[in-house]
């Protein structure tokens, strides 16, 4: 085998196990344990991987480019409150949109626990699952094109979907909130203009984030804060951002 293409799979294998073992690669490839030694140090130089003791870990580059696995435990109790503030507004009978987000997905649960009866419209794999179980809400799933670190679908087959509903409510993440120039940003384009197709397609939109995010930026701007119609946060903001949002603020 060719050192590249062994390369690739240990890369594959990493992204599949999130982590190696240097025994465990020495085995599979039938080389020596120095050969595989070396092809992590030449990963590592790639910024492809970390070594560690004995194997190697995927490298984090940044939070959002994270399976939404390994984000959905960050900052997890400013999640669950924002999540119990939006489940207090929606009313029975009411057809929701919950997107790709570590805080839909929170609110997800909430719902499935309190038995709504409610439409459930969403394109997250894993907010999906949960209503898989027998309970009383109506689930619909927009299929598309797969975006793998956020657990759900995306793009222009999603949207054509979107685009047939008037969503009573819709609740949408983001990655940064910049107050200055009132843009609301994500990290992956296609997920921004789908979040973006679902705001048209709402009677009322409203922005879930962490206060944090006032204090991040993603690389794709999505919206204004004035396309919003309300703010939910775990806490209250403080006077200088507060004055500075457009929008009424929950």
């Amino acid at each position: 085998m060719l050192q590249q293409e062994r390369h690739n799979q240990i890369l594959a294998k990493l992204n599949l196990e999130r982590q190696v073992t240097v025994k465990e690669l020495s085995r599979i490839f039938q080389v020596t344990e120095d050969c595989i030694r070396k092809d992590l140090r030449a990963l590592e130089k790639e910024n492809k991987l970390k070594r560690t003791h004995g194997g190697a870990v995927l490298t984090r580059v940044n939070l959002h480019t994270l399976h939404v696995n390994d984000r959905r435990n960050i900052r997890i109790e400013e999640k669950k409150t924002i999540a119990l503030k939006a489940v207090e507004l929606i009313k029975p009978g009411t057809v929701i949109f919950l997107d790709i987000s570590t805080v839909a997905l929170e609110i997800a649960k909430l719902i499935y626990q309190r038995n709504m009866n409610i439409t459930v419209v969403t394109n997250m794999i894993d907010i999906m699952e949960i209503f898989t179980r027998e309970c009383s809400i109506q689930l619909i799933f927009l299929g598309g094109k797969l975006n793998h670190s956020g657990d759900g679908f995306v793009g222009s087959l999603t949207i054509d979907q979107i685009q047939k509903y008037r969503f009573d409510m819709a609740f949408l993440g983001a990655v940064g909130i910049d107050v200055e120039d009132k843009t609301v940003s994500t990290y992956d384009a296609d997920d921004g203009i789908t979040k973006k197709a679902v705001i048209a397609a709402s009677r009322r939109s409203y922005l879930t984030a962490e206060i944090i995010k006032y204090t991040l930026d993603g690389n794709f701007i999505y919206a204004s804060l004035e396309d919003f119609s309300s703010y939910i946060g775990e806490k209250e903001l403080n006077d200088h951002i507060k004055q500075k949002v457009p929008i009424q603020i929950i």
